[in-house]
């Protein structure tokens, strides 16, 4: 079993800074990457940022400039600094860890989720 558990999530005001983290425990054998996701209300699921083994980072072109993942050197906590919040922002972000939990299975995994509000 894989566990992931995000915090950070919360109320902001346009122009602010939020950071969410994340730390993925339990039988895990390796990470592939660790990812952000969001989901706003009537909008499909999109993909945020996301941080390889290696440490490549790849972003939303909606997020780029504003937003920087980071993670630990042990892989497994992964944070997302979002600053100059904007209202369209607004979402339930979710954490995923694509890795194995053995040596041949492999899946994504997913948090419950934190929600993040910018409004005035």
């Amino acid at each position: 079993q894989v566990q992931l558990v995000e915090s950070g999530g919360g109320l902001v005001q346009p122009g602010g800074s939020l950071r969410l983290s994340c730390v993925a425990s339990g039988s895990i054998f390796s990470i592939v990457a660790m990812s952000w996701y969001r989901q706003a209300p009537g909008k499909e699921r999109e993909l945020v940022a996301s941080v390889n083994s290696g440490g490549g980072t790849n972003y939303a072109e909606s997020v780029k400039g504003r937003f920087t993942i980071s993670k630990l050197n042990g892989g497994n906590t992964v944070y997302l600094q979002m600053n100059s919040l904007k209202p369209e922002d607004t979402a339930v972000y979710y954490c995923n860890m694509r890795g194995y939990v053995s040596s041949s299975q492999w899946g994504d995994y997913w948090g419950p989720g934190t929600q993040v509000t910018v409004s005035s």
